[in-house]
């Protein structure tokens, strides 16, 4: 499991964890828009003492304001300026996946408006990604599996799949997390893992909350022997202590 496991830099600790460890990270700096530009130096300087060392990386793009099945062109056009810059980024880290939401907004996107212009927008991006990167579209407030996986299946790109964030299914979602996991197999590259209770995204450690982790990770590495997981926690110590106690890494 070692190998296929990353840290989120929403915990400052995880570059020296997943060195301890032998782990990825997964590299948070850019979720806001603002580190590409003004912040970039800061954000750079920063990232090169937490990546030293460790080759393994995820890159997840930003996403405020940033919806890649907007109606308005010029709402697409800055999606596409920010992912390009994100792509740049990506590649100069040598990520290869990059994470990007949806984008769907309840009450906002028809579910058909949402399907036609995702659709759309990717078939037209994705010949400008570089060589060898995957996009993983993440579900934040999509209300089931389908959506997305319509999505990727009409677009039929290898250099397009999904990553599972098993937190926001759990939270806004009334399919549960495992279910969202069968549904998804056939296209999942990545997936985020935190916890809560149903009722909010609140990143709680893997064992507070009603997901179950364990046999979540058990049958997601049974079923798709190449996705990689990031745990997407301010604190990851904990978890992985947790896994470690929990004989997971020796069962795969």
């Amino acid at each position: 499991m070692r190998e296929r496991l990353y840290l989120s830099t929403i915990d400052p600790n995880a570059g020296s964890l997943a060195r301890r460890y032998g782990l990825g990270v997964e590299i948070a700096a850019f979720c806001t828009a603002r580190n590409m530009d003004e912040g970039l130096s800061e954000a750079e300087e920063a990232l090169e003492t937490t990546l030293a060392g460790i080759s393994r990386r995820v890159f997840h793009g930003p996403f405020n304001e940033l919806f890649p099945c907007a109606i308005d062109p010029m709402a697409r056009e800055l999606a596409r300026y920010r992912y390009r810059q994100a792509m740049a980024l990506a590649e100069r880290y040598h990520a290869k996946k990059i994470v990007i939401h949806g984008g769907y907004i309840p009450r906002v996107y028809f579910p058909e408006w949402f399907g036609e212009q995702s659709i759309l927008f990717w078939k037209e991006f994705l010949p400008e990604i570089p060589k060898g990167m995957t996009v993983c579209l993440e579900n934040v407030l999509e209300p089931s599996p389908q959506m997305l996986l319509a999505v990727v299946q009409a677009v039929n790109d290898e250099r397009l799949r999904l990553c599972l964030d098993v937190g926001h299914a759990n939270a806004y979602s009334e399919i549960s997390a495992m279910e969202w996991l069968e549904e998804s197999t056939a296209f999942l590259s990545h997936l985020h893992i935190h916890n809560n209770d149903g009722t909010g995204d609140t990143h709680s450690k893997l064992w507070e909350g009603n997901i179950p982790i364990r046999q979540l990770l058990d049958r997601a590495w049974e079923i798709c022997p190449a996705v990689t997981a990031t745990l997407e926690l301010p604190e990851s110590q904990p978890a992985i202590c947790w896994l470690l106690e929990e004989e997971t890494w020796n069962r795969n």
